[in-house]
């Protein structure tokens, strides 16, 4: 499967640009299956002579969803996919970089037109997109338009199928059932391990832990780790001689599992981990008037935060979300610079605190409201998920807004006791970085429910 994809950016500096249009077309090598075409609002200023050859302007994009609305939905639709385009190294480096700054890993196999088109159809004059498929009979509408460009991308690569006498595009694909080139015994260790949630160890010989890992499905995982040819994995791939794992069930305890023992036991190639994982956080104070602002900060140990984020990109976006969600004011949340109203009370979807229009009282309602929602700081609660089978649930506690640790239990058995859930908890430290992944994991993800002890 293939997801035949065209990005239009904002231009500007080496990954600094930010996408103002997408489109994606799902391709099975016959007939597109699903497509997803969206102007993007990029947050940043277009340069003019991108808008002069796009078309696409500022104003165009007010309105237009932000790159952390759409998301999801390019996960969805590229799931299982190499990802083809024209230049295939700029569309995923743009489309990564962005990923990146939401804290996200995609990582997926590319194909490149451009390159393709070189090897298959050799001595052409240009191997840009519009004179090469004018020149192959392939009709292009809304050039330098995502959608127009993608599709004659699509027309492009079906054809470069039918000239790969070879089928060397198809034995590309392979790459995505990479155990045909693993070493027997980087084989055997895959096939020892379960496509489950949790924590998994790689050991040298001599039992000594190299690398802590988690994930939604360790097998697949570890596929991705023994066939990457970075560096780091190729030293893993001589090194390694066994794999062991501890199921969790839930994704947010495997990312404290992993969090926790990566500190405790310093592993070589986990470097990365070994710092905090968040760098800025989001606080709360009033101003002069009394009014509850939102503030972005880089990560404070001597202040206590409401929520953290890995990135600024990231905080910004989610800050953004909660202006949105709880119709707070751009001004005060520190997201819109102005010394008057804010934008979204000059289109009426601010009620003016901005200019103290709106009562001091009714805005901090609302304010608090999300505090509320999203900060368990003095808070007695569970979190309780899906556990390692059918017949389990998980569960986290948070004592007084710290984190004790987690533990299992079965359906069947009634949690209606501190005595008897204490009993279940395994003990874990409560850091920032623990902090971080809880707050970060409620914030994106839902579980299947939160208690709060406190309401008893």
């Amino acid at each position: 499967m293939y997801a035949v994809i065209d990005i239009e950016t904002t231009g500007g500096k080496y990954n600094e640009e930010g996408i103002t249009e997408i489109a994606i077309y799902r391709f099975d090598g016959h007939e597109i299956v699903d497509q997803f075409i969206s102007l993007v609002n990029p947050e940043r200023k277009i340069q003019p002579f991108v808008v002069n050859l796009t078309g696409i302007n500022n104003e165009m994009l007010r309105q237009a969803p932000k790159f952390y609305e759409v998301a999801k939905r390019i996960i969805e639709i590229t799931e299982g996919c190499i990802l083809v385009a024209h230049n295939a190294s700029f569309d995923n480096r743009i489309l990564t970089t962005e990923f990146d700054r939401l804290g996200y890993d995609f990582n997926k196999e590319t194909l490149c037109t451009v390159e393709l088109s070189k090897k298959l159809i050799p001595d052409l004059p240009s191997y840009s997109l519009g004179k090469l498929v004018r020149s192959l009979g392939i009709p292009i509408t809304d050039r330098h338009r995502a959608s127009g460009d993608a599709k004659a991308t699509v027309d492009l690569f079906k054809l470069l199928l039918s000239k790969d006498k070879k089928k060397e595009i198809i034995q590309a694909t392979v790459r995505l059932d990479p155990k045909r080139q693993l070493e027997p015994k980087l084989l055997d260790l895959i096939e020892q391990t379960p496509s489950v949630t949790g924590v998994y160890y790689m050991h040298r010989e001599d039992g000594t832990i190299v690398y802590i890992g988690k994930s939604k499905n360790i097998k697949k995982r570890l596929t991705q780790h023994f066939t990457s040819d970075n560096r780091k994995s190729k030293k893993i791939q001589l090194e390694v001689t066994a794999v062991t794992y501890e199921e969790t069930g839930s994704d947010l305890i495997a990312q404290l599992k992993e969090s926790q023992e990566i500190k405790a036991n310093k592993p070589i190639y986990n470097r990365a981990l070994r710092k905090n994982l968040y760098n800025y956080q989001l606080s709360s104070f009033k101003d002069d008037d009394g009014y509850l602002n939102l503030k972005i900060d880089k990560a404070n140990a001597k202040e206590e935060p409401l929520t953290t984020f890995t990135n600024y990109q990231q905080a910004k976006s989610v800050v953004y979300k909660i202006t949105q969600k709880h119709q707070l004011c751009q001004k005060l949340t520190s997201i819109y610079k102005t010394e008057s109203s804010c934008f979204l009370y000059d289109i009426k979807e601010c009620y003016g605190a901005c200019i103290k229009e709106e009562p001091v009282e009714h805005y901090n309602q609302r304010v608090l409201a999300f505090i509320e929602q999203n900060s368990y700081s003095k808070k007695n609660m569970l979190i309780i998920d899906t556990g390692r089978d059918v017949d389990e649930n998980s569960v986290i506690l948070i004592e007084d807004g710290v984190y004790k640790g987690f533990g299992f239990y079965n359906l069947n058995f009634q949690i209606n006791s501190p005595e008897i859930l204490k009993s279940i908890i395994t003990p874990m430290d409560n850091n920032r970085d623990a902090q971080h992944i809880i707050q970060s994991y409620l914030r994106r993800n839902k579980v299947k429910k939160t208690v709060f002890l406190d309401a008893k």
